[in-house]
Formats: structure tokens, C-alpha cells, sequence
């Protein structure tokens, strides 16, 4: 490959890797006041401690 096509590669790399760095924004709240607060994330071990009670036959 030449030079060129490495620069060439680069810079798509480049752009695409600037796509994908981009979360979604949530904007219900942009619109609607009334809405709860989304509870921040479980942790690892919240996670797995619900998954094993889900499990589980009552």
C-alpha cells in the first residue's frame, strides 16, 4: 500500500471513531418537566444479585 492509501485509511478511521464517540442525548426531559429522574446505574454486584433471585422458584 502506498502512502496516500495509509492517509487515505487514517483519516476514515479517523471519522468514523468520531461517529461513534457521540452518545444519544436523552431529551424527553428537554420537553416534559414531569418525568422521574432515570436512578442511576446498578453496579456489578446489585446486577448479578438479581439475576440469581430471578432464578429462583418461589
Amino acid at each position: 500500500m502506498s502512502k496516500r492509501d495509509d492517509q487515505r485509511i487514517a483519516a476514515l478511521v479517523k471519522k468514523n471513531t468520531a461517529k461513534i464517540a457521540n452518545p444519544k442525548v436523552d431529551r424527553s426531559k428537554q420537553y416534559d418537566d414531569t418525568l422521574r429522574v432515570k436512578p442511576p446505574d446498578q453496579d456489578v454486584e446489585t446486577t448479578r444479585l438479581f439475576k440469581e433471585v430471578k432464578k429462583r422458584e418461589f
